[in-house]
């Protein structure tokens, strides 16, 4: 089985099954497609699957035109038929790893798609996971799911893991670029594995095991969580002693060595800083070890919406207005700039804070002309138009997605008032008494 999918893995004949057509399996489909392989793609979503049929793109960043061209390729099929996993020599599975109400992780995703591929499981496969998750889920989890059907890992089937490392909207590194970390759960898993992501990617780093992989994911995004963590309690501390710290961690990064610079914000978002640490911290309980410092970042870091809300209440109580009745225009729904991806965007948290205090609270993103219902905050909010007249309306204008669209001095200059927590309007010179940092 090795050799003969060795072979197919080396001509470009395999077929390969991306589970999952969202922010991650969808760029991996384009670079699959763009090495000559065919490609079914699975969702459980029809929307997603109709879409792509058509040629349709649903994530801002990937042009709609690159979508139509793989559709009429004949070299792509979307699908929620998953009994064709079975036609696919290499299936991929790339779908959300969330935390349940109990800041648990929750699996669930992984574990359907494990068992959607048993269903059809046949010699002469190989599955790789690249969804986040703890250390041992793929010989812990799936392993014993597939081998239930009979077959054995590492002789009949082949099992890998390779972290998705997508970063939406990045202009300096895509899916091809940026290094493939991969780890089999036996040598010739992880041979295969490597071969078949070295054929789409520019370099792949091969580990030793599905655990070193999957460590690697969650040392990355728990190394930004505690450092995010870091900057966003000497903000705090910062405020209360009249230091901007945003003209700290400039002066910091000047330091040519020893030093990077990361930045406080209004809370994390994003599908990976605000969860994938969390999946560590539930595993090593296993091992009777308490993650303190993993889990104080968390808090610190979850904190954040309130501190910026009692920034609002604080800047308006001081020009004579109570935050309830008062109307907030919020400028930012995405987690991160110049993208469309709202995903636990902190937004959803300021925006429920401030309705709980009274306020009255619109939106505008020029990336996201409505946003919700979720999981987490079930309501949905239309897009306010960014005019002079909206901005002059509103008692407070909150700064919470520093996009590249926004004109910040046409902002500061028809706003009363603007609470800015990313420091967009850093080079704003006209009426800079107007602006409140958080």
């Amino acid at each position: 089985m090795y050799e003969q999918l060795k072979a197919r893995i080396e001509s470009r004949s395999a077929v390969v099954g991306i589970i999952g057509m969202g922010y991650v399996g969808l760029p991996l489909m384009l670079e699959f497609h763009r090495s000559g392989y065919k490609i079914l793609g699975f969702d459980t979503d029809p929307v997603k699957v109709s879409a792509l049929a058509a040629g349709k793109s649903y994530i801002k960043h990937i042009p709609g035109e690159k979508i139509a061209a793989i559709a009429a390729s004949q070299q792509f099929t979307p699908t929620s038929d998953f009994s064709r996993l079975a036609e696919c020599d290499a299936i991929i599975i790339c779908v959300p790893t969330p935390l349940n109400v109990n800041r648990e992780p929750d699996l669930s995703f992984v574990e359907n798609s494990v068992r959607q591929i048993a269903k059809t499981l046949r010699p002469g496969q190989l599955i790789s996971l690249e969804s986040t998750t703890w250390p041992g889920t793929t010989d812990e989890i799936s392993k014993p799911i597939l081998e239930e059907t009979g077959l054995v890992c590492g002789k009949d089937f082949f099992l890998a893991f390779s972290p998705e490392r997508e970063d939406p909207g990045n202009k300096n590194f895509n899916t091809r670029t940026i290094p493939k970390v991969v780890g089999g759960l036996n040598k010739e898993d992880g041979d295969l594995a490597e071969l078949l992501y070295a054929s789409v990617v520019d370099r792949v780093i091969r580990v030793r095991s599905t655990r070193e992989a999957e460590m690697t994911k969650l040392l990355e995004n728990i190394f930004r969580s505690v450092n995010i963590a870091l900057v966003n309690e000497l903000k705090i501390v910062g405020d209360r002693m009249n230091i901007d710290i945003w003209d700290v961690i400039d002066a910091a990064s000047s330091k040519p060595f020893g030093f990077m610079p990361f930045y406080p914000g209004p809370g994390l978002g994003g599908h990976c800083i605000p969860i994938d640490p969390f999946y560590l911290t539930w595993k090593a309980r296993e091992y009777k070890i308490s993650t303190r410092f993993i889990e104080l970042a968390g808090e610190i870091n979850t904190s954040m919406p309130d501190f910026v809300v009692h920034k609002v209440a604080e800047a308006l109580n001081e020009r004579l207005k109570p935050l309830k009745n008062s109307s907030v225009l919020v400028l930012g729904a995405a987690y991160k700039k110049d993208i469309d991806d709202y995903r636990e965007s902190p937004t959803f948290e300021l925006i429920e804070l401030l309705n709980e205090r009274g306020a009255k609270v619109s939106y505008n993103d020029p990336h996201i002309p409505k946003f919700g219902p979720s999981r987490k905050f079930p309501w949905e909010m239309l897009s306010t138009e960014l005019t002079p007249e909206n901005l002059a309306a509103a008692d407070c204008v909150l700064i919470t997605t520093d996009h590249s669209a926004y004109d910040y001095n046409f902002i500061v200059k028809h706003a009363k008032l603007v609470v800015d927590s990313r420091n967009a309007t850093k080079k704003v010179t006209e009426g800079r008494e107007k602006i409140v940092k958080a």
